[in-house]
Formats: structure tokens, C-alpha cells, sequence
């Protein structure tokens, strides 16, 4: 039962849709650019469902009957593009999702629109054969295609598409929904959204997930403690991140990251009320009055080469003991 109104934090697209839906003048091909979970299937289906409502205004009715099949992931010429292979879009996935049967006629509607979810997953092939597709499309054909990363997109699939990019939504619209509509409590509002850095999906999947509680629990102690640790005590630590937490390393940097920017801020202004682990206050301060300005830095600066360490592939163990020998040392 989805309208454009409950889409968040993306007036630019929604706009843009609604003109299109408005003046009737709709492209054959979308191209819709933001971070993974940020929304962008949800925005296709939204569009796709106003497109395709028997009604014909600028919203979905949500009422008739290509609207209830839709809301039941069941309307005919709203295809979702699939593939076998989780990692990779191969040309034959394009083949048979959408050159095999583009030139059918719509079965019951006045579009038949495609929805390529994850499409920088498609090979330089298979880009090359939606290509002789959307260089040619029929009339009732809309092609959308939802990518996480636009530079691995061929420059001539870009060129025939309307690419909108998506921003990051507010923190105070992500808070407010996370309280309002899932009856987050307000300390961990302030907590997912911060982590989700604009994105309201990952707030949502952050919100709802044991794990990250365990992850952020587990990264806090080992704060509280790592200036009275000793190497041995560092290097089971470490033992203890890799066995249970490496799948979620940027989770766990990052709450480390977040609990050092409280420190520098409490630092700088002495005061609570902006920090997002307010409940750990006693050790923020203590932390804060025993840093120096530069330790603090230092330490932020080594967790962002960290990061990009584990991205280069360096050696796990090695990149957290250094990491963690200069959080210690700071």
C-alpha cells in the first residue's frame, strides 16, 4: 500500500516521477544511483505501480486491480529482473529477462517496465546487450535499472538513461521515523542513525538487529579497557574480533570511530547532550581529560587507514594490533 509519500529523504526523485507521471512524458530508461539498502527497489516499485495504475493519476490508488497485483509482487508487466548467479549479471540473464520478450506486448497494461536490481552486477557483455535494447525500445517499454556504483556502468548505458542519484536522508527524518513507525526507543534512535549515515534502510536493518547490539557492547568494552591492557590481552582481543566479528569489520570500526568523535566533542564542549553514547559518559570523560587533542586525531586518522587497509587486503591480525596499539598508546 505504497505511495510517493512514503518515500523519505528524496524530494529530488520524487518530483522528478511525479512531473513525468503528470505531463505523460515518460523516459524508456531510469537509472536510480545510491548506497545499498537505501531504498531504490522500493522507489522503482512505487513508480512502476503508479505508471501501470488503471487510474492514471500521479500516485498509485493502491485500489485497483493492477495495483493489488502489484502490491502483491504479482502485476504482469512489472518484471523483476533475475539471475543465477548471486555475484554477476551475465548476458544471458539479459538475454532471457529482457531482449527474448521486450518486443511481447504488454499483457494487460499500458507499459511493460523492468526492474534491474543491483545492475552494476552486469558484465561489460551483458551491458552491451541491454544496450542494442535501449537504443531501440519499443514504445510501451520502461527499463529501470538501480545501481550502488555508476562508474562501473558502461558510459554508453548512462548516456540513454535519466540517472537520478539518491542523498543521503536527513538524521533527523531517520530518527523520527525509526521512533515514530518501528517504536525505537530514543537513545537507540540516535545510535542506528548515526551508523546508518543517511541511510534510512540500514537504520531500519541496524534497528532490528542483535547483532550489531552485540557488536557495539563488545567494541565499548574493549574501550574501557584498552589503556590497562597488555599485549598478550590485545592480541586475544583480536583473535576474539576475528572469530566473531570479521564479517562485520566496518560495523565494529565504525562504533569505535563514533565512540572517539563523543570523546573529541565532550572534549571540546564539555557537554553531554550531543553525544551519541551518552550512556557512557563516565568513561567519555575520563578518556577525554587523560587525551590530548592530537591522541584523538591520531587515533581517528589510524582507524580510517585501517579501514582502508582491510579493503587493500593487508593482513587482518596485523592491521587491528597496529590499530589497536595506537588507540592504547594515545
Amino acid at each position: 500500500m505504497a505511495t510517493f509519500d512514503d518515500i523519505y529523504g528524496q524530494p529530488q526523485i520524487v518530483n522528478h516521477f511525479r512531473n513525468a507521471l503528470s505531463t505523460g512524458k515518460i523516459s524508456h530508461a531510469y537509472m536510480i544511483n545510491g548506497e545499498r539498502s537505501s531504498g531504490k527497489e522500493f522507489i522503482a516499485r512505487v513508480f512502476a505501480q503508479a505508471l501501470q495504475c488503471e487510474e492514471g493519476g500521479i500516485e498509485p490508488c493502491n485500489e485497483c486491480q493492477s495495483c493489488r497485483q502489484a502490491n502483491s509482487m504479482n502485476q504482469p508487466d512489472i518484471i523483476k529482473v533475475m539471475h543465477e548467479k548471486p555475484a554477476t549479471i551475465g548476458v544471458e540473464d539479459i538475454r532471457m529477462g529482457i531482449n527474448d520478450n521486450i518486443l511481447i506486448k504488454p499483457y494487460a497494461s499500458k507499459w511493460k517496465i523492468y526492474i534491474i536490481n543491483e545492475a552494476e552486477k552486469m558484465t561489460v557483455q551483458a551491458q552491451n546487450a541491454l544496450l542494442k535494447t535501449l537504443e531501440e525500445p519499443p514504445a510501451y517499454a520502461v527499463i529501470l535499472l538501480l545501481t550502488s556504483n555508476l562508474d562501473v556502468m558502461l558510459p554508453t548505458i548512462i548516456s540513454r538513461c535519466v540517472v537520478m542519484n539518491m542523498k543521503p536522508v536527513p538524521d533527523d527524518m531517520i530518527k523520527g521515523y525509526l521512533m515514530r513507525e518501528l517504536q525505537i526507543p530514543d537513545y537507540k534512535a540516535d545510535v542506528c542513525t548515526a551508523f546508518a549515515q543517511g541511510n534510512l534502510g540500514k537504520a531500519k536493518a541496524l534497528a532490528a538487529s542483535e547483532e550489531f547490539d552485540n557488536i557495539k557492547t563488545e567494541a565499548v568494552n574493549l574501550l574501557r579497557y584498552i589503556r590497562e591492557m597488555e599485549i598478550t590481552d590485545i592480541v586475544s582481543a583480536i583473535n576474539k574480533i576475528k572469530k566473531e566479528y570479521k564479517i562485520d569489520i566496518n560495523d565494529y570500526l565504525d562504533i569505535l570511530s563514533v565512540w572517539y568523535r563523543d570523546v573529541l566533542l565532550f572534549k571540546a564542549t564539555n557537554d553531554a547532550n550531543h553525544l551519541i553514547f551518552k550512556d557512557e559518559i563516565q568513561y567519555i570523560k575520563n578518556v577525554a581529560n587523560q587525551s590530548a587533542y592530537e591522541g584523538i586525531e591520531i587515533i581517528l586518522e589510524a582507524l580510517e587507514k585501517a579501514k582502508a587497509r582491510l579493503r587493500a587486503n593487508v593482513s587482518f591480525d596485523l592491521t587491528m594490533e597496529l590499530l589497536l596499539l595506537t588507540i592504547k598508546e594515545n
